[in-house]
């Protein structure tokens, strides 16, 4: 009889591959997770802060609207929004009691008359002075 095995000196035995894609994977999507929670959070910041209501601003822009003509209206309007910048600095603390003072004669009253030309220019030079 002859014997029909042939011994084979090149095929090695079976040896484990370690695959590692799963945890490439893995880490690939946390990582893209983690940078499409920290886009959204810094847009949803930004859009915050720039629709973020400025008093200050909305203030200034209604010291600019008042008419001047109406000079009991002027005078709230005045002493009701100047004085978010009285406390600005101590120049415009003055500023606002000299103005307050000058427009007591328009106020509490029926009938006032326009407002005179010192007071319209200590009007004007305080819209100046405040910085938004």
């Amino acid at each position: 009889m002859q014997n029909n095995v042939i011994k084979l000196h090149d095929i090695k035995p079976i040896v484990d591959v370690e695959e590692y894609s799963f945890y490439y994977l893995l880490g690939g999507t946390i990582l893209v997770i983690f940078l499409a929670l920290a886009i959204t959070y810094l847009s949803l910041k930004w859009y915050k802060k720039r629709t973020k209501y400025n008093k200050r601003k909305d203030y200034f822009k209604q010291l600019k609207k008042l008419n001047l003509k109406e000079s009991k209206k002027t005078a709230y309007g005045i002493t009701f929004y100047g004085i978010l910048f009285k406390d600005d600095s101590p120049r415009h603390s003055e500023m606002f009691k000299n103005i307050t003072k000058r427009l007591e004669k328009y106020k509490y009253k029926k009938d006032v008359e326009p407002l005179d030309e010192d007071t319209l220019g200590y009007i004007e030079l305080y819209k100046e002075m405040i910085d938004v």
